[in-house]
């Protein structure tokens, strides 16, 4: 799930591993006389696809998983590979949420040539014990299960690596293929938990109309619903309750809704974090079979509030394109950021009261940084500016409080768009574009907004160090509120703290993000200011995990210093503040 609305990828994504354990006593059953169908309607028996070869390959996808996605080119790419190895592969999809025409379009967006069959009952999952997707079971001619878990260790959740260290899949199969004994025949699987048929409810249960769908529509159908970024519906009973494991799951570990902020410091708005109630009525819902309650009680449910479009609620007075072209993003690969100078257009200073960077393609934009350029101003290296508004799943547009508050971008600004694009397994095209509000009456602006930063560029973090410290700070020229923050750092970013020293000598833990998250750019607006006296000193302090046991790392063997790209790292504690218009105080008096 995904929260209601939120400051923020991509989705992105999305699903922490269970150790994937292969049943014993699959081990010999006679699993060849099972007949299934494809999307086409045509019958296969697995004796038919095991015929004349040494092994057999079941990869168990999902029409809606994100994983599923990011690999269906490897297996593409691996039919070939198994088949010079003398072993089959064939595509099993067991969810009962995913129907024949659904299993038809994944095929044909990802150009998918094996079959793909439908476990319409899951008994074959049940029977070689496979739980999610993409998980993949290696049998032998025998109908033994030799090798049962990933494909490889490239994709992970919300992890990726430029290339796969260990292809264990395929090892299993040359392994198979030579007579050999299998030399790692077990592996965590990660992905989406297989939907399976519910039991039937108990009696008294939670029920999806009574109680569990008003707390999917507060707290996840903002994204989760047709046509926005989630990668599931959960609008429906039937959609919902055929995610009913998954849901329990991503909420039990707390990585949905997303948000990062210790709910022990400090108060900030659109927290969309589920009550102790909300966690128990969709935990007894799920374990107590997901029931259905009455329909009848949809209609008295309040209506969801929505919005289409532009999130800042209105359409904005300019709007800027990356280019007149699309860009292309191919299906796999690790990209570099991609950068857009764009003329404001302003021939005079001009009051902002409103920015949202919006994804033309949200299926491969991972974030858009959007940054002010001034004339004539230096700015640390690897930023093109001052930030000025951002988008990643889940993050809100950059709106002010009221009309006393704007930003000013000064006459002859450039526009500078970051994005970054990552691939989700087929070639993609994205134009993606912004927009800004003018201030409708400047002379009612008494307040500034600022974008600061606490940020460090000289650090290097040891290859190997689980837990490195760097500091970062910034100190207020002048009187100033402090309106929200912002903490960022890549794939070894592990913690986050920011502190306000006062010039009375007094101390303040302000934000703490003891989990950071690279997949999920939120930030944490305050719900109410925090007075920052001149002299104030904005204390950051980053941990950093660069060794083999962070999944995100794409090299613990390397140090690593500041730098644009994913692989490199940032140390920038970003945050917002007003300072008081002077212009409108001295034309006041």
């Amino acid at each position: 799930m995904r929260p209601a609305r939120t400051l923020v990828a991509v989705l992105c994504f999305f699903f922490v591993a269970f150790p994937c354990q292969a049943d014993d006593t699959t081990q010999g059953i006679q699993l060849g006389s099972r007949r299934l169908t494809d999307y086409r309607g045509a019958e296969f028996s697995l004796d038919d696809l095991m015929k004349e070869k040494k092994g057999l390959v079941l990869a168990f996808v999902g029409t809606d998983c994100p994983l599923v996605k990011s690999y269906s080119p490897r297996l593409m790419a691996l039919e070939s590979r198994l088949s010079a190895l003398g072993i089959g592969l064939v595509g099993i999809d067991s969810n009962i949420q995913d129907s024949l025409a659904e299993i038809a379009g994944y095929a044909k967006d990802f150009n998918i040539s094996f079959p793909i069959l439908k476990d319409a009952d899951h008994a074959l999952a049940d029977a070689v014990g496979a739980r999610r997707t993409p998980e993949v079971v290696l049998l032998d001619a025998q109908w033994s299960v030799r090798y049962m878990g990933r494909i490889d260790d490239q994709f992970g959740i919300g992890t990726r690596k430029p290339v796969p260290l260990r292809e264990d899949l395929f090892l299993a199969a040359e392994e198979l293929s030579l007579g050999k004994e299998i030399s790692v025949a077990k592996t965590d699987s990660l992905g989406c938990l297989i939907g399976r048929s519910k039991r039937t409810p108990t009696e008294g249960a939670v029920t999806y109309y009574g109680d569990v769908a008003t707390i999917l529509q507060r707290r996840c159908a903002e994204c989760h619903r047709a046509g926005e970024i989630g990668p599931m519906e959960l609008t429906r009973y039937e959609d919902a309750s055929a995610w009913g494991e998954t849901i329990l799951e991503v909420v039990d570990q707390g990585r949905m809704p997303p948000w990062f902020a210790d709910p022990k410091i400090g108060k900030f708005m659109h927290d969309p974090q589920l009550s102790d109630d909300e966690k128990k009525k969709l935990r007894d819902w799920v374990v107590g079979g997901c029931a259905e309650g009455d329909p009848a009680l949809a209609s008295s449910m309040p209506k969801p509030n929505y919005v289409d479009g532009w999130q800042m609620g209105q359409v904005p007075d300019r709007v800027y394109y990356t280019d007149s072209k699309p860009y292309k993003i191919p299906a796999e690969g690790e990209l570099d950021y991609v950068y857009y100078t764009i003329d404001s257009g302003f021939t005079e200073d001009t009051w902002i009261t409103g920015a949202e960077a919006r994804a033309g393609n949200r299926g491969v934009v991972h974030h858009i940084l959007v940054f002010c350029n001034r004339p004539g101003k230096w700015y640390p290296a690897g930023l093109p500016g001052e930030l000025i508004s951002a988008y990643a799943p889940g993050m809100k547009p950059t709106v002010s409080a009221d009309e006393s508050m704007a930003l000013l971008i000064p006459k002859g600004s450039k526009i500078i768009m970051q994005i970054h694009y990552t691939p989700n397994g087929r070639p993609q095209e994205d134009r993606s574009f912004f927009g800004l509000q003018l201030a409708k009456d400047p002379s009612k602006i008494k307040w500034e907004i600022k974008p600061g930063m606490a940020i460090n560029v000289l650090f290097r973090i040891p290859a190997h160090a689980d837990n490195y410290r760097v500091p970062g700070f910034f100190s207020f020229p002048e009187d100033a509120i402090l309106l929200g923050v912002n903490p960022h750092m890549h794939m070894r970013g592990k913690s986050f703290l920011y502190e306000a020293l006062y010039p009375d000598g007094r101390k303040e833990t302000i934000m703490h993000c003891p989990k950071y998250d690279f997949n999920w750019q939120l930030g944490y607006q305050y719900e109410k200011p925090i007075r920052m006296p001149k002299g104030t000193k904005i204390l950051c302090n980053a941990w950093y995990d660069n060794s083999e046991n962070n999944p995100s790392n794409p090299n613990p063997n390397v140090a690593v210093g500041f730098g644009d790209q994913t692989w490199d790292e940032m140390m920038i504690g970003w945050f917002y503040y007003a300072v008081p218009n002077r212009a409108a105080i001295a034309s006041a008096k």
